[in-house]
C-alpha cells in the first residue's frame, strides 16, 4: 500500500519531556522527506501545534480536522493547507481516518487513546486494513504495550491482533514498519 498521508494522534500539551516535542519533529522531517502529508487534528496547541507549524515551516501539506466548539474556543489552527470544521469529536476521528493511509500515536492524554483505539479496533473488526503505530518515544508507551499483552495473557485479545499495532522507539524504523506492514491475510474478514 502506498502511503500518501498519516494520521498523528498527539497531545494538546506538550507534555514535561524536551524529547517528546524533537521526536515529534524528527518524525515531521522524516514524513516531509518522504513524501508524505499530515492529517491531524487541527489544534494550534500542544504538539498538536509543534507538529502542524513544523510540517507547514516545511512547505508539506497540512490537513486539520477540528469539532466547532474548539475552533470556536481559538485552538484551531489558523494556517494550514486545509482546516476541515465538523461538528462533534466523532464526525473528527471519522474525517481523520478517512484522510489518511497509516496512523501514528504520539505522545498524548485520553484523547489520544481514544483516537488510537478506535482506529486500532476498527481494524481488528475489518472495518479498514490500514497501518496504526505508537511511536514509544522515551518508553512513553511501555506501559500501554504491557498492558496490551497482559489482555492477551488472559485471553481477551488475539496476539496477531496486538502484533497488528506496530510499536517502535525509533522515527526511521516506525515509519519503515508502516511501509512494509502487510494486513494478516489469516485476519482478513471476508
Amino acid at each position: 500500500m502506498k502511503i500518501k498521508r498519516i494520521a498523528v494522534y498527539c497531545g494538546s500539551s506538550v507534555g514535561d519531556e524536551e524529547i517528546f516535542i524533537t521526536q515529534s519533529l524528527e518524525l515531521i522531517n522524516e514524513m516531509y522527506k518522504r513524501g508524505y502529508g499530515l492529517v491531524y487534528g487541527g489544534g494550534n496547541v500542544g504538539i498538536m501545534g509543534v507538529i502542524a507549524d513544523e510540517m507547514l515551516r516545511l512547505g508539506g501539506e497540512v490537513i486539520g480536522v477540528i469539532p466547532k466548539r474548539l475552533m470556536d474556543k481559538e485552538v484551531g489552527h489558523t494556517k494550514l493547507t486545509q482546516q476541515i470544521v465538523v461538528d462533534s469529536m466523532h464526525e473528527r476521528k471519522a474525517k481523520m481516518f478517512e484522510l489518511c493511509d497509516a496512523c501514528i500515536a504520539l505522545p498524548g492524554g485520553i484523547g489520544t487513546m481514544e483516537e488510537l483505539f478506535e482506529a486500532f479496533t476498527w481494524s481488528q473488526l475489518g472495518f479498514h486494513y490500514k497501518p496504526c503505530g505508537v511511536l514509544n518515544i522515551n518508553g512513553f508507551y511501555q506501559p500501554l504495550d504491557n498492558l496490551l499483552q497482559h489482555m492477551v495473557d488472559h485471553a481477551f485479545l488475539k496476539q496477531d491482533f496486538k502484533d497488528m499495532l506496530l510499536f517502535n522507539d525509533h522515527v526511521d524504523t516506525m515509519l519503515n514498519d508502516l511501509e512494509a506492514f502487510e494486513f494478516p491475510k489469516s485476519l482478513k474478514w471476508s
